[in-house]
């Protein structure tokens, strides 16, 4: 019985430190899926950002281009019409 006994006092210290190995090893992991998921997002903000200003400077060159436009459409119509002398 004490053979039987020793055994099985054996065996539960292995698994037992088999056990915490393993969760050791799960917490390292998780700690660093957790590490690349902040980085993912913290890039994301600065896309967003890097977009907004783009969005910001394409806005403004299409309306400048709009205004633009229609200043020369303005111009060009004003020319084509006869001047009346007073």
């Amino acid at each position: 019985m004490s053979q039987a006994h020793d055994f099985f006092e054996r065996e539960r210290e292995r698994l037992s430190r088999e056990i915490s190995s393993d969760f050791d090893d799960f917490l390292l992991s998780t700690n660093t899926l957790n590490r690349k998921l902040e980085e993912v997002l913290g890039m994301t903000k600065e896309y967003e950002t890097i977009a907004a200003l783009w969005s910001s400077f394409y806005k403004l060159m299409r309306e400048s281009g709009l205004e633009g436009e229609g200043a020369e459409e303005q111009t060009a119509l004003a020319a084509s019409q006869p001047t009346k002398s007073a």
